[in-house]
């Protein structure tokens, strides 16, 4: 074969391939045998490798890369990623669409599609003159992890758009959202080939495919079985008026879209639907927690447009939790990483929303009084969110006649000491900070993902560290090199494995102070507490000898927050152990701050309320803080300006009272826009 036939050859196997693809993991029509696509397959990679000239990215033989990721990059939407209120009932839709028609003119004829609502992984697939060239997660909304190499390994999503196809449509450059998912069939599958081998399960599917697209490894995400339905297209200038052709367009450029959407022409209509699709949920092949609606004429949603980070022309309409009953065997106590001890229910097996149940939260000793909840009663579970079970009610009916009430533990079930309960809290809690289940959860936490984030140093091996006497502490954890010789010695471990540890613990001193702040596990701050400290504090001394007042002048930073940093560093033990963080190079500094001119906003104090259209609360905050201004959670005679969005309630009144001056949104937008300029 000469080198231009080879070349024809395997443009027509790539096209003969594609199309094949579209059969077998869009439409489950297949026309061919596995054997002799097979065949197809291996004439493509043995025609590649011998012309390597002519191997293109959209090629079959290239969705599966051979390059770990370790990082995955950002990735900027073009078009916010935007997140959907919630409905729970058939009151909450017809709010739904008064709303839609109160901003719309008057008799305007409003049709809705509803679809299912996937319980899976939103997923952002960008396409460029027909090719597939970026992926990203939803992330923050504007901006989502960079996961391309995964998902170019699912089948069902197409590499490239055919001309044909773009021609006929007027496309070119386009965005596809859709949703991640793996059927529960596939899923039950894998988990008792799991089980088979001795490996642990997986919890339920959603969470399975959320975790294989963050896989730095393609080649383990090629073996596994995601499929993707896609639910809306976008771009600039689409020649479509409405999201039903959105719809038929993604089917027509190969795209898989589910086929069970409805359009409906009222909200009764659609409430209809969706006691429909409620009642299909038990039947379809994977899993749905709700339906989708959406208003159908694009004029009409950009009409409606959005607020905060949800859309106004679309809603979700949450099913009830599956539930499910059996046997509560045993309550168990455990330690939390604060010395919170939570009881846990220990639970006869059995299989509830895509998993086997074994165990539920029983959330605190209160929970338990007033529920009545005792061992060997029969319980009504649910999986909260569909994610977490928990115990919903007791069938009282069927207690043992010789059940006892359940007591509280007395001591810590781990460590021995008295246990005790904060008079404004439900929860009981060891007081001994040396209590080794709190050491290990504090260690877990330090070095999670999304604090320190040491690759490799997980729970397992921190139980591990612990028992052999080689963590005590955070510090401990950056002293582990000492032991080198000692840690190559343990079972499981080699000299690569301890030097890939030693390495991601050296790598992890370059996190930023907000990571570090997280990382310390101060009772109440979060990551994005952990965040706003450290943007207004210049560094931990500062942060350290800050007054619980000054800590409260945070934007969105209360008093129990406050209250918990100021009796955490007011511990001696405490200090002593970020000096010695200090002292291996963790960084407890935010930087120099860029000098900021003279504008409208520095040095003054703002105080944000109610919804607000161009951009959210937190974005609001942020571009005051970015020109030298101050926000604050509460109105007071220091306060400067209130800025009140939408349905502004007790703050605007306060403002009043006080003769606070009081800007609109527009007012603020247009303040923003002179000092950026200035």
């Amino acid at each position: 074969m000469t080198e231009g036939q080879s070349r024809n050859r395997i443009d027509e196997l790539k096209e003969l391939i594609h199309y094949h693809d579209h059969r077998y993991y869009v439409l489950a029509d297949p026309v061919i045998a596995d054997f002799e696509y097979d065949q197809l397959i291996k004439e493509l990679e043995k025609l590649e490798a011998a012309f390597p000239q002519f191997v293109t990215p959209d090629s079959p033989t290239q969705r599966v890369g051979r390059d770990l990721t370790k990082d995955f990059g950002s990735i900027k939407h073009q078009f916010p990623m935007l997140s959907l209120a919630n409905t729970y009932d058939e009151s909450e839709l017809s709010d739904f669409d008064r709303r839609v028609k109160d901003i719309l003119s008057p008799n305007e004829d409003v049709q809705y599609i509803v679809e299912f609502k996937i319980d899976g992984v939103s997923i952002s697939l960008r396409y460029e003159n027909g090719a597939l060239v970026t992926a990203a997660t939803r992330g923050d909304g504007e901006t989502g992890e960079d996961v391309t190499a995964n998902i170019r390994t699912i089948k069902s999503i197409p590499l490239v758009v055919t001309q044909k196809a773009l021609t006929a449509l007027h496309l070119h450059s386009f965005e596809v959202r859709g949703e991640i998912f793996m059927e529960t069939g596939d899923f039950e599958k894998l988990n008792a080939d799991r089980l088979s081998r001795g490996e642990k399960t997986f919890a339920n599917p959603r969470n399975f495919s959320a975790g294989t697209i963050k896989l730095q490894d393609p080649s383990i995400v090629a073996t596994r079985p995601l499929k993707i339905f896609t639910y809306y297209l976008l771009g600039h200038n689409l020649p479509f008026s409405s999201h039903e052709e959105n719809l038929k367009a993604l089917g027509t450029m190969g795209f898989r879209v589910n086929p069970l959407s409805r359009k409906c022409v009222s909200i009764e209509e659609v409430i209809a639907v969706c006691k429909e699709f409620e009642a299909m949920r038990e039947t379809l092949p994977y899993e749905i927690d709700g339906a989708v609606i959406k208003v159908n004429k694009l004029e009409q949603q950009r009409e409606l447009g959005s607020i905060a980070k949800s859309p106004r022309w679309a809603t979700a309409f949450k099913f009830k939790a599956k539930q499910a009953s059996t046997v509560l065997e045993k309550i168990t106590w455990q330690v939390g990483r604060t010395g919170a001890i939570t009881p846990v229910a220990e639970l006869r097996p059995v299989f509830l929303a895509g998993s086997t149940i074994s165990r539920a939260t029983l959330h605190n000793f209160d929970e338990i009084v007033r529920k009545d909840i005792r061992e060997g009663d029969t319980v009504l579970i649910e999986k909260g969110g569909d994610v977490i079970p928990k115990v919903v009610a007791v069938v009282l009916e069927a207690r043992p006649v010789d059940s006892g009430k359940t007591l509280p533990p007395e001591r810590c079930p781990v460590c021995g000491e008295p246990a005790s309960q904060d008079p404004e809290e439900a929860a009981l809690y060891c007081q001994n900070a040396s209590c080794p289940e709190q050491i290990k959860g504090k260690l877990v936490h330090f070095a999670s993902r999304g604090a320190m984030d040491i690759e490799g140093l997980g729970e397992s091996l921190v139980d591990q560290f612990v028992e052999k006497g080689f963590l005590k502490t955070f510090s401990d954890i950056y002293a582990l090199k000492e032991h080198h010789d000692e840690l190559i010695q343990l079972d499981r471990f080699g000299r690569k494995s301890i030097d890939n540890l030693l390495t991601a613990i050296e790598e992890s001193k370059k996190q930023p102070f907000a990571k570090v702040l997280f990382a310390l596990g101060i009772r109440y701050v979060g990551a994005g507490a952990a965040k706003k400290l450290a943007e207004h504090f210049a560094d931990m001394d500062e942060l350290m000898n800050a007054r619980e007042e000054e800590i409260m002048a945070v934007h969105e930073i209360g008093e129990s927050i406050s209250k918990s940093i100021r009796s955490f560093f007011d511990d001696q033990k405490n200090r002593e152990l970020i000096q010695q963080l200090k002292t291996f190079g963790l960084n407890f500094t935010r930087g120099e701050r860029a000098v900021i001119k003279e504008n409208f906003f520095l040095g003054k104090t703002f105080v944000l309320t109610g919804s607000m259209q161009a951009l959210s609360r937190d974005d609001a905050a942020a571009k005051i803080a970015g020109l030298g201004g101050k926000t604050s959670s509460s109105v007071s005679k220091k306060t400067d300006y209130v800025i009140a969005g939408e349905n502004a309630g007790s703050k605007l009144k306060k403002a009043q009272e006080l003769n606070v001056r009081v800007l609109s949104e527009e007012e603020f937008i247009n303040y923003l826009e002179e000092s950026a300029g200035e």
